[in-house]
């Protein structure tokens, strides 16, 4: 495997996406492509940004009854993203409907608890105890509705990779030393969520917004 830096090119605009993922491709491992882009543009902005020649980490979140998550996943095999994202909280028959729908080469993980929630979040929705006890049921529950692995926060990786020791950990939320958490609440440093783990690292603001997201991108490259 390459960098484990997968570029966050949240934006509705293709041309933008377009243009920063040129400018990072030699340094990066791979471009996330989310929801709001994927509202915008569809499949064709998606197969524009494939052009580049990186894999692609279909960021979606998944979540609805089993039947119709699967369907959306077959839908998306013309795409064959190497990444795609469903909710653990959709249950163990939807991990296993939209892994059993999604083409032989794209890694399904399951979403735990976003990186945007502490524990006051989920005590308002009705979760008690900290994020890390809720990550690590919905981390054994993804293992044994057989996806490859989940998304969960730079503090809770070491701790479900210790628990499911081939899995697939994504970690948002990673900011370099000193930068700006933005609207994230449970962050890490590049170095730390690789010691702690982590296969892929996404990374956005510190690299899209930069002056130079190239140069920003192999600064946080060379970190790891």
């Amino acid at each position: 495997m390459g960098s484990k830096i997968y570029v966050a090119l949240d934006t509705p605009d293709l041309g933008s996406a377009l243009a920063i993922g040129a400018r990072v491709r030699n340094h990066v491992g791979g471009l996330k492509l989310g929801l709001e882009f994927f509202v915008a543009n569809g499949a064709a902005g998606v197969r524009e940004v494939a052009g580049l020649g990186l894999p692609i980490f279909l960021d979606l979140k998944l979540h609805d009854i089993p039947n119709t998550v699967g369907s959306a996943i077959q839908a998306l095999h013309q795409l064959a993203p190497a990444v795609l994202t469903i909710h653990t909280a959709g249950g163990r028959a939807m991990m296993e409907d939209a892994k059993a729908a999604a083409p032989p080469g794209t890694k399904v993980v399951g979403v735990t608890v976003l990186t945007s929630l502490d524990q006051g979040d989920l005590a308002s929705i009705g979760v008690n105890g900290a994020p890390h006890d809720q990550v690590a049921r919905l981390a054994d529950l993804a293992a044994e509705a057989g996806l490859d692995g989940i998304v969960c926060s730079g503090e809770e990786v070491a701790a479900a990779h210790a628990r499911w020791k081939h899995g697939f950990f994504v970690v948002p939320g990673v900011r370099p030393a000193g930068g700006d958490m933005g609207d994230q609440k449970r962050v890490i440093t590049p170095r730390a969520a690789v010691d702690a783990g982590a296969s892929i690292l996404v990374i956005g603001r510190p690299i899209t917004r930069a002056v130079d997201p190239d140069a920003a991108a192999r600064a946080i490259a060379a970190t790891l």
